[in-house]
């Protein structure tokens, strides 16, 4: 059963690992051309982790060698819409002050999380603070925030696997697909 989830329900593939892995590349590419100075790279937890992991490797083969920490944030809690109210779970230690800092997301939907985490690392008197997220679901923004680097466009349907997850299953599939329901 390599590839497929350990439970019942069926999952349709709809980015393959080897898809994900060639964008993640690019990405690296496309950040590194932007030059970064004294880059701060932040994940938001728990989302982003797989894709932040593979990102930064793929950064260091493009020549960049950033610092990292994490900020974990949370507007999910135990369904498929945010709450639409950010917690703090975990914040950034580092010093932030005149560094260029990456936030990496897994999925740009309402807008929420990344506008929020935008806000505080300015308000921390960050230099720049630009945002990479595997996915933007084109839908109607509660915040008003867009991407600096994008790796898919992202079908307006609830997705899972690549550290995305529905009540904390799917996270480990090595693809992003969704849940087909039994009338699919």
């Amino acid at each position: 059963m390599t590839g497929t989830p350990q439970t019942a329900d069926r999952i349709e593939v709809l980015i393959s690992a080897e898809e994900i892995a060639g964008r993640i590349s690019q990405l690296a590419d496309e950040i590194v051309a932007s030059k970064p100075a004294d880059l701060l790279v932040v994940p938001i937890l728990i989302g982003g982790f797989v894709f932040a992991a593979d990102l930064i490797r793929a950064l260091h083969a493009a020549g960049l060698n950033p610092e990292i920490d994490v900020l974990m944030l949370s507007s999910y809690r135990g369904g498929k819409r945010s709450s639409g109210r950010i917690q703090v779970l975990r914040d950034v230690e580092a010093g932030l002050a005149d560094r260029d800092v990456l936030l990496v997301d897994d999925i740009l939907d309402s807008g929420r999380t990344l506008a929020y985490a935008k806000a505080l690392m300015e308000s921390r008197r960050a230099r720049s603070v630009a945002s990479c997220v595997l996915l933007d679901k084109p839908v109607t923004r509660a915040a008003a925030v867009d991407p600096d680097f994008t790796g898919f466009s992202c079908p307006n349907t609830f997705v899972v696997g690549y550290g995305m997850d529905l009540d904390n299953r799917y996270r480990e599939l090595p693809f992003i697909g969704r849940i087909m329901q039994d009338s699919d």
